[in-house]
């Protein structure tokens, strides 16, 4: 295997219907933009709320990717 370089950034995922779709929608949007996506890791699950109602749930993600070699 040869060597890699990968980059880790961080997503935050929103959705009115839960966390899964949050995060799911975080690295949908990513992947079409970055490619050669790897792992995405949920590092931190939070809502928003109103009147005392949950109105978004969020999804904090570390996401890595490949850099792309040159050769």
């Amino acid at each position: 295997m040869a060597e890699s370089v990968y980059r880790v950034t961080e997503l935050v995922g929103v959705s009115a219907e839960s966390w899964e779709a949050a995060a799911r929608n975080a690295v949908e949007t990513a992947a079409g933009t970055l490619r050669d996506l790897r792992v995405a890791e949920v590092v931190r699950l939070d809502m928003t709320t109103e009147n005392g109602q949950v109105q978004h749930f969020r999804a904090r993600l570390a996401v890595s990717f490949k850099y792309q070699s040159l050769d």
